[in-house]
């Protein structure tokens, strides 16, 4: 059991976090809606946060862009081998660029433990005109 907890400690064996979206096709000052689908691991943890950021990405310089960031305070102990899901809502701003061959979007996702290494995740989406 100890081994278990010193390998969650270094990330292997840890809870993991998904972001399930709706929909990844949208528009400027459209509401993205989903869960984050926490996967508990090999031991109980407690989680501390979630952040979740909106990154463009210069496709020409890889570049990155810090559109916004939302955090959400969940205090709690997922126990090994449980699911959880936390809701998720973000609005994109109006004067979001479109998707293009040299901009795109993705979520950047981060778990935080109390204790341990944190767990990532990364999820695309595309912005289209509003016709």
């Amino acid at each position: 059991m100890l081994l278990r907890k010193y390998m969650s400690l270094l990330g292997v064996g840890s809870a993991q976090i998904d972001l399930i979206l709706e929909k990844d096709v949208l528009k400027p000052g459209e509401s993205v809606n989903g869960q984050f689908l926490i996967k508990g691991g090999t031991i109980d943890q407690h989680l501390k946060q979630i952040d979740c950021t909106l990154v463009m990405v210069d496709e020409k310089t890889g570049a990155e862009e810090v559109i916004d960031t939302t955090a959400i305070q969940v205090e709690t102990k997922i126990g090994s081998e449980e699911a959880d899901k936390v809701p998720f809502s973000f609005k994109l701003p109006l004067d979001v660029p479109v998707t293009t061959k040299a901009i795109s979007y993705h979520f950047k996702t981060k778990l935080t433990f109390e204790q341990g290494v944190e767990s990532w995740d990364e999820d695309m989406i595309k912005v289209v005109k509003d016709k």
